[in-house]
C-alpha cells in the first residue's frame, strides 16, 4: 500500500458477507476514518474475495491517506482462529473451505492478519464500542439464519471445536425443520428466513422477507405481531438457558431482524418476567447498538492491541478485549 502514512493506532476492519464485503479504517478509539464496499465474489472462489478485501484495505488506505498497522476479517463460515484458515462454508461460497484466508491476505498486504468468524467478531464489535461492554456476554445474531457467541472472563470462547455459543441450532423449539435438516431448533423461530415463511404458512401469502412482515406488525396485522411475539419469546428462552448454563449477565442481540426490537422486546421482557434464570440473578437481552457496523469494527478489534511490539505470539482475545474497551 504505497502513497499513504504511517499510522500505527489505525487498524483495517473487514466483513467478508455472502453479497457484500465492507471495510472500514478505524482509529483506536473506534473513530471510523474510512468505509467503503464491494459485492462479494461468492461464486468465483476463495482467492477472488480473498482479492477483493485485499482491494477493500489498499481503497480504505488510499482514501484516508493512512497506512492500516494491522488488519482483522470477519468472514462468514466456521474459521481457524490461529491460522485464520476457512474450515467449513455453505455452498453458497464456492471453494471457501479450506481457503487459507489469513496467510494469504497477510502476504498479499504484508501486514498482520485475524480472521474471526463473523458472528464472533460481530460480539467483538458491540463489546469493545457497542452495548455489549462487559466480562461475561452471550452475542446472538439474528440474520438469514441464527449464529452465537459467547466471552467469558473477558475472552472470546472458542470451545474445543470452535462452536461455543452457537445457540442457533440448538433444539427445543418446536418442530419445524431447521436449514440443517433437525427439527426443532431456535433457527426455524427467529432467524429472518423463519418468520417470513412462518408468515406465509400461516396466511398463505408469500413473502419477501422479514421486513416485510414487520412492517405489517407495525400496522396492526395480527398474524405478523404473533409471528415476531413467538420468535422474541424464542430468543429470551435461548438465552436464558445459556445465562443458567454459565451465568452470563447480559446478551446482546444483533442482526438484521434485530432492527425489529421494538416488536421482539414485548415477547422478551415477559419471558424474562415469567422464566428467569434460576440464580435469581437479572439479565438484560439488549439490542446491539452497532448495526451494521459491528462485524466491521469486531474484526478491528481483533487487531487493535495498544501494544504492536509483540505479534509474534498469539494474542489473547481477553487480552485485546481489555485494550479496546478501557
Amino acid at each position: 500500500m504505497s502513497g499513504c502514512a504511517e499510522a500505527p493506532a489505525v487498524v483495517a476492519g473487514i466483513d467478508i458477507g455472502g453479497t457484500k464485503t465492507s471495510g472500514a479504517l478505524v482509529a483506536a478509539d473506534g473513530t471510523v476514518l474510512a468505509r467503503a464496499t464491494r459485492d462479494t465474489p461468492a461464486r468465483t472462489g476463495g482467492a477472488a474475495m480473498a482479492e477483493t478485501a485485499a482491494l477493500l484495505v489498499e481503497e480504505l488506505a488510499d482514501d484516508a491517506g493512512v497506512c492500516p498497522d494491522a488488519v482483522g476479517v470477519g468472514a462468514a463460515g466456521v474459521v481457524d482462529p490461529r491460522s485464520g484458515a476457512i474450515r467449513a462454508a455453505s455452498d453458497m461460497f464456492v471453494d471457501w473451505a479450506g481457503f487459507p484466508l489469513g496467510e494469504h491476505l497477510g502476504d498479499r498486504l504484508d501486514v498482520e492478519v485475524r480472521v474471526e468468524n463473523d458472528v464472533n467478531a460481530f460480539l467483538l464489535g458491540e463489546t469493545a464500542w457497542g452495548s455489549g461492554r462487559g466480562s461475561d456476554v452471550l452475542g446472538v445474531m439474528l440474520g438469514t439464519g441464527v449464529g452465537g457467541a459467547l466471552v467469558l472472563d473477558g475472552t472470546l470462547r472458542h470451545g474445543p471445536y470452535g462452536a461455543a455459543g452457537e445457540i442457533g441450532h440448538t433444539p427445543g423449539y418446536g418442530d419445524l425443520v431447521c436449514t440443517c435438516g433437525r427439527t426443532g431448533h431456535l433457527e426455524t423461530l427467529a432467524s429472518g428466513t423463519s418468520i417470513a415463511r412462518r408468515y406465509a404458512a400461516a396466511t398463505g401469502e408469500a413473502v419477501v422477507s422479514a421486513r416485510v412482515v414487520a412492517d405489517r406488525a407495525r400496522t396492526g396485522d395480527p398474524v405478523a405481531k404473533t409471528v415476531f411475539d413467538v420468535a422474541g419469546r424464542a430468543v429470551a428462552l435461548a438465552c436464558i438457558s445459556a445465562a443458567t448454563l454459565v451465568d452470563v449477565p447480559l446478551a446482546v442481540v444483533g442482526g438484521g431482524v434485530a432492527s425489529a426490537w421494538d416488536l421482539l422486546a414485548p415477547a422478551v421482557a415477559a419471558t424474562l418476567l415469567t422464566d428467569p434464570p434460576v440464580s435469581g440473578a437479572p439479565l438484560r437481552i439488549v439490542p446491539g447498538t452497532l448495526r451494521g457496523d459491528a462485524v466491521v469494527l469486531g474484526a478491528a478489534a481483533l487487531v487493535a492491541a495498544s501494544d504492536r511490539s509483540i505479534p509474534s505470539e498469539p494474542f489473547a482475545e481477553g487480552e485485546l478485549l481489555r485494550d479496546v474497551a478501557s
